[in-house]
């Protein structure tokens, strides 16, 4: 049951992302699969047609795609943001495309102008996966109310975390507002409160509501989700500054994109000797990620598949410390050993 705390965050969080709703839901990649149901119940794809999306990405983003049986096509990023690019969007689109889903990928929002033209010209519905860029901005725009859809995932690890899981979609769109309530409690028809249950199903859903002791939480962490991301900017903002390794590759922010700074990944063809060398010095980092997509033993009916760039980046990839409480002193022992190494 929804109750008031979930409606709360709901309210305010479609506030934050300037968009006319918000459906809180379980959990991320349910943001995304709901989305997709949505529009096959609304009639705007069916089963086996096709969705572009980035190869590089997590692996949720793919079986949102698979898990509601339709087919994802995979396409190169730009080396560079991590990004899917317009150009290889529009590359691989057929007549069974009916959707692209995008990526901000680390917390860096995509270039959305040429692919909402893309997606104009071929009708096909743009589908955010946010997970990681709670409060980016491409231009004047919020992450969230670029595409038809934009999915949140709330895990604590995230800009925005909950106790536990969580997720929500955003869209100005009434019609998916309408069903994405009506799929995540089981396909039942909407009603308002207790009083007004019918017990009736129209669809088949799932059950994926947001509790409402995440949403509570949540609503408290909102208040303070735009500071702690000033925070991680200026952190950012320090180490694109100041690292200077020639072995190292930093960061690329183009001048559309006001990251969330949900990673801070740099390159080198020395990662896994980097990794050990700062480890050493008590420097904890990540691999995000170290397998991609069509690599995975799950999609092993892809594994011949070549994506050279998206497995360069898969390679090469490591995630430095940045939260809002690193302080200044860490900050330059990280930026030390990283340009010492």
């Amino acid at each position: 049951m929804i109750g008031p705390e979930t409606e709360e965050f709901e309210e305010k969080f479609s506030e934050f992302c300037g968009t006319k709703y918000c459906v809180g839901v379980g959990n991320g990649l349910d943001a995304l699969i709901l989305s997709l149901r949505s529009y096959i119940e609304l009639g705007h794809m069916k089963e086996g047609d096709e969705v572009i999306v980035p190869a590089n990405t997590y692996i949720a983003t793919i079986l949102a795609i698979t898990e509601s049986r339709l087919k994802p096509v995979l396409v190169e990023p730009d080396i560079r943001t991590f990004n899917i690019t317009h150009d290889a969007i529009e590359a691989a689109i057929s007549d069974k495309t009916k959707a692209i889903m995008i990526v901000h990928l680390y917390g860096q929002s995509v270039d959305v102008d040429p692919i909402k033209l893309i997606a104009k010209k071929y009708n096909l519905k743009i589908i955010e996966d946010a997970a990681q860029a709670h409060g980016a901005s491409y231009k004047n725009d919020t992450v969230g109310s670029l595409g038809d859809t934009g999915c949140f995932s709330f895990f604590p690890g995230k800009n925005l975390g909950a106790l536990g899981d969580a997720g929500a979609v955003t869209t100005n769109d009434y019609d998916v507002f309408q069903m994405l309530k009506s799929l995540r409690n089981y396909g039942e028809d909407i009603f308002q409160n207790l009083s007004t249950r019918k017990y009736k199903n129209s669809y088949k859903g799932r059950n994926s509501r947001m509790d409402e002791i995440q949403a509570a939480f949540l609503s408290l962490k909102l208040h303070d989700l735009k500071s702690d991301t000033d925070k991680k900017r200026d952190c950012a903002k320090y180490y694109l500054k100041n690292i200077d390794n020639p072995k190292i590759i930093l960061p690329y922010v183009p001048s559309w994109t006001n990251p969330a700074w949900h990673l801070f990944v740099i390159r080198t063809e020395e990662r896994d000797k980097l990794k050990i060398y700062l480890e050493s010095l008590g420097i904890k980092t990540l691999i995000h990620y170290p397998i991609p997509p069509h690599k995975q033993k799950a999609f092993a009916e892809w594994n011949h598949l070549s994506f050279p760039e998206t497995e360069k980046i898969h390679n090469e990839v490591l995630s430095i410390p940045l939260y809002p409480l690193l302080s200044k002193d860490n900050r330059e022992y990280i930026v030390n050993a990283v340009n010492t190494y």
